[in-house]
């Protein structure tokens, strides 16, 4: 997943950074850091854990300038450690660069052994860091040519911001599989600071204006003239990842012009249809909160049957905590979510979710909801079954662990101890975003087709091969 932020020509930037972070941290919680630039140098700040806990004032101080970027992390190549937090900066030949990444490389082992085997050497475990490599290596005057050749020799995933001391440069690839929108935030003098980010929630929050969504294989070079647009790459298929609108994204996003929340509530209103349980008057719909909320409201509409807060959540739970003794069943599904028997005592409940994985904290929800009382559960999911790993930006679980993959619905309803299970079609799924993109989208989106989404992790249908490593191994610093 992955969040990042940048903006230009704001006195303030890397408050504004730190504030759009924190809208976007349920993109990443392991890391975060943020690059500033006083037009003659770069400042850097990184922290592992989330943006609040890593930055104190005077951390914040120390990144003087009115230029910015920032990132919050979720690993998927190179391990949750500091080493690996960005942006990534380096100062080379040409000046200073910082750069962060959202995505996945799917060449990357390959690209790392080339790079190696010509004399780079990596000081982290991160793809982001062969991105460096080629721009450091390129001979092109212009850092946008170099980003661009760069790029092209890269396979994947990626919307990336890149910092020098004077220019912010944001790119999204040819497929568009990860977000990034441009904004504008109003300024005292009349003007506007341009900003980008990867979910226009983090605009929201500083009181800037969504203006639009970077297009497939846009480049976007920002300095002291404006905002320029190139598109540098061979045009590809639009393939923005379905998972965004099934989960990644905040609610209170939008994406492709069309809110999140929407397409969400229009997931539970298909599920409805496809998947339907019998109406009674003691029929009741829950969520697993957060994610479920919005296809649970819709799948109630539908169904004609209440809306409930079943599940309460807290929002105290860190990412660690102590477990006081492994005889404690359900401790850690406990922790975050606790049933309310007021609405599920005595009740058939339906209780709505937007994915399965590996079944285990579904199998533990189910458990609670019959400890509370209910007569019947009934779990609906507000997607298709989860049958392949993701390698565009997600550290999904590798496939033998994805329960839907090795079991049929009925075998995981057995497991989950549930009286049904009924997932979202594929089709259903894609239809009810396609509907809402042509009725609601920005109009100066192309109109999307049923071929314009990656669900790769439902249907195996990868739009990037990959690209395997080299057997040989080149020079690498290794610890006894």
């Amino acid at each position: 997943m992955c969040g990042v932020f940048g903006i230009f020509g704001h006195p303030e930037a890397a408050n504004m950074a730190y504030l759009g972070l924190h809208a976007l941290q349920h993109r990443g919680q392991e890391s975060a850091g943020i690059v500033s630039s006083d037009g003659e140098r770069l400042f850097g700040h990184r922290a592992m854990g989330r943006v609040q806990s890593g930055f104190t004032p005077s951390d914040l101080a120390a990144l003087p300038g009115d230029h910015a970027i920032g990132h919050v992390r979720y690993s998927t190549a190179g391990g949750s450690h500091l080493k690996n937090a960005q942006p990534l900066g380096v100062d080379y030949a040409r000046g200073s660069l910082a750069v962060a990444h959202n995505g996945n490389l799917t060449n990357h082992e390959a690209l790392r052994e080339r790079l190696e085997a010509r004399g780079s050497i990596y000081q982290t475990a991160s793809d982001t860091e062969s991105i460096v490599h080629l721009i450091a290596m390129s001979k092109k005057e212009e850092l946008r040519d170099r980003i661009a050749e760069a790029l092209k020799q890269v396979e994947g995933a990626y919307s990336l911001l890149f910092l020098t001391e004077r220019e912010l440069v944001a790119v999204r690839d040819p497929r568009a599989i990860r977000p990034l929108c441009l904004g504008e935030m109003p300024m005292s003098d009349g003007g506007v600071a341009p900003v980008v980010a990867s979910e226009s929630t983090a605009f929201d929050l500083i009181g800037a204006r969504k203006v639009r969504d970077v297009a497939p294989g846009e480049m976007l070079i920002i300095n002291a003239d404006g905002v320029r647009s190139e598109f540098p790459f061979a045009p590809e298929p639009r393939k923005l990842c379905i998972f965004e609108h099934v989960y990644f994204a905040r609610p209170d996003s939008t994406i492709q012009g069309v809110s999140v929340y929407e397409v969400r509530k229009a997931f539970g209103r298909r599920l409805a249809i496809e998947q339907p349980v019998e109406p009674d008057d003691n029929l009741v719909v829950i969520p697993v909160p957060d994610s479920g909320v919005p296809a649970a409201i819709g799948f109630a509409d539908r169904a004609r049957a209440p809306f409930e807060m079943g599940l309460i959540r807290s929002h105290y739970v860190g990412r660690t905590f102590i477990e006081p003794q492994q005889s404690i069943r359900h401790f850690g599904v406990r922790l975050k979510l606790n049933p309310n028997r007021a609405v599920i005592q005595g009740k058939r409940v339906v209780v709505v979710d937007d994915s399965i994985v590996r079944g285990t904290t579904s199998r533990k929800i189910v458990k609670m909801i019959r400890d509370a009382g209910a007569r019947e559960v009934h779990v609906r999911i507000s997607s298709p079954p989860t049958r392949w790993p993701c390698y565009y930006g997600v550290d999904t679980p590798t496939r033998s662990e994805l329960i839907a993959s090795s079991h049929s619905v009925d075998e995981i309803r057995s497991y989950l101890t549930a009286d049904s299970v009924g997932y979202l079609s594929l089709e259903g799924m894609v239809e009810s975003v396609r509907s809402i993109e042509e009725r609601e989208g920005d109009a100066t989106t192309a109109r999307p087709s049923a071929d314009s989404y990656c669900h790769a992790c439902f249907s195996g249908n990868y739009p990037i091969p990959f690209t395997p490593a080299a057997p040989n191994k080149q020079l690498r610093m290794v610890s006894g």
